[in-house]
């Protein structure tokens, strides 16, 4: 497999215009970025000490034990995710909106009575689901006077005797890729380069976690928890490249257009403690073992070109794929403290070690054991420490201010970063606000968050780097009844 020579970081995954799975798939379905309760979100989800939350479930578990009562919540959110894009000195922008409904979850709790004796004085038991990941975006990248195409990347293939249905053949039945006695070449460079181009993206899935959590607690002091998840994995990517000449000779324009769904079902483990060595302080520690995946990918690609000769205009379209295969995303350590200031105040801090050099892929339909994929990853993926930071002040009996904040670095190694274009820029941010409100047995949570990635990635294998700055607003709303 060929280096790649870009970077990607934070929310956004970029497709890839190879079929085929590789380092780009492995990060995207390992990297989460938990979308839970409103209260959760406005505190950045700091929640690995605090606990007292159904996202506690899918980060330290045992913060389920320190409830003193059964809830159910549910949580719709709705947002707009805004793509600007630079490439070849030329900005594009194009967003999308999104409605969802990314948790809702139910806690039983039994106990908390410490007379009845004995060190465990409540127990609580969850099932919902909590969503890890969000797909969903649109981008777009347009530029003019171009220095390279797609095709070349086809050209040097075919000269290479590598030959796929997929790319070199489509090029091949709409006539813009030709043979003579020195080989194959194509059409723009034979023009001599100078067009247009323009790629679309259109995005769309989600990584949910189903839940089962089970915590005990032992004297108010020490809590322990343990949550076995079923991740879903959907997602779908259509791209769609246009390359057009002004005053072309013999070409005039072309599309290719790329279609890929991956779906695939996991599970992991996770377990987690919680320790008030004083009634102010809470630490935790939780670990999160490997999801174990079983992915299916279809795929199919089609091209069209008009061209100034023959018939003029031609269409190819490449064989339906499908392909499965096994997924290990890395372990995570996950270590926590929140101090609470008597009833008006929490400060909540967690830090997530995540090793991303260690994801793995393997076991494909046909046999294939992935041992040059999974270099490749060795290579180029590093470990990072992702912070979560949140704070709550009550404002009375009733009402509550929120904020937050999260920093993600990218996993990629700088030797794996460009040598053309500075992009030690990329990572992912948040920060994030909300109020809630709570009265009797019933509570309103209302959460903002604002989040920022910087994305570098080629267009196409060869071409030059394209700037992505991607911003996400999100307001999110938990409706909750204790009982």
């Amino acid at each position: 497999m060929k280096k790649i020579q870009y970077i990607l970081a934070g929310l956004l995954l970029f497709g890839t215009t190879a079929i085929g799975q590789n380092l780009v798939d492995g990060l995207r379905y390992s990297d989460y970025r938990i979308q839970g309760t409103a209260r959760s979100v406005a505190m950045g989800n700091a929640f690995g000490a605090l606990g007292g939350d159904f996202t506690s479930a899918s980060i330290n578990p045992a913060g389920l034990g320190v409830y003193r009562s059964s809830e159910f919540v549910f949580t719709p959110s709705f947002g707009k995710t805004s793509v600007e894009a630079n490439y070849l000195n030329q900005a594009t922008t194009d967003s999308k909106y999104t409605i969802g409904l990314p948790n809702v979850g139910y806690i039983s709790n039994w106990g908390n009575d410490q007379s009845a004796g004995g060190s465990v004085v409540g127990f609580s038991f969850g099932v919902g689901y909590n969503r890890l990941n969000n797909f969903d975006m649109k981008r777009m990248v347009e530029a003019s006077n171009a220095n390279s195409s797609l095709l070349d990347d086809f050209t040097a293939n075919a000269n290479n005797n590598v030959w796929s249905d997929y790319y070199e053949d489509l090029a091949w039945e709409t006539y813009l890729l030709h043979e003579d006695d020195l080989g194959y070449f194509n059409v723009i460079e034979n023009e001599g380069y100078g067009q247009n181009q323009r790629k679309s993206y259109s995005q769309k899935g989600h990584i949910d976690e189903f839940l089962l959590s089970m915590a005990a607690n032992f004297n108010h002091r020490f809590y322990l928890g343990a949550t076995v998840g079923i991740h879903n994995v959907e997602f779908k990517e259509n791209t769609s490249l246009f390359e057009s000449m002004d005053n072309g000779i013999d070409f005039n324009d072309y599309t290719f257009n790329t279609f890929l769904r991956t779906t695939g079902t996991g599970f992991n483990v996770k377990l987690g403690a919680i320790y008030k060595p004083i009634d102010a302080l809470r630490l935790g520690l939780a670990f999160h073992t490997p999801t174990f995946y079983r992915m299916h990918d279809s795929f199919d690609n089609s091209m069209y070109s008009s061209v100034n000769f023959g018939d003029g205009e031609y269409s190819a379209l490449s064989p339906l794929g499908d392909y499965d295969y096994d997924l290990t995303t890395p372990m995570k350590a996950i270590f926590s403290a929140a101090y609470v200031i008597g009833k008006s105040a929490i400060i909540s801090v967690d830090y997530e070690y995540v090793d991303f050099s260690t994801i793995k892929l393997d076991d494909g339909g046909d046999g294939y054991n992935f041992f040059d994929e999974n270099e490749e990853i060795k290579a180029a993926y590093k470990a990072v420490g992702n912070l979560h930071v949140g704070a709550e002040y009550r404002l009375s009996k009733e009402f509550s201010l929120r904020g937050g904040y999260e920093y993600y670095p990218s996993p990629i190694r700088s030797n794996y970063q460009s040598t053309t274009m500075d992009t030690s820029d990329a990572n992912s941010s948040t920060i994030s606000g909300g109020l809630g409100f709570r009265q009797g047995g019933f509570f309103l949570d209302v959460a903002y968050k604002h989040g920022l990635d910087k994305n570098y990635a080629e267009i196409y294998s060869g071409s030059d780097l394209g700037r992505f700055k991607i911003t996400n607003d999100q307001v999110i709303m938990t409706l909750g009844f204790r009982f």
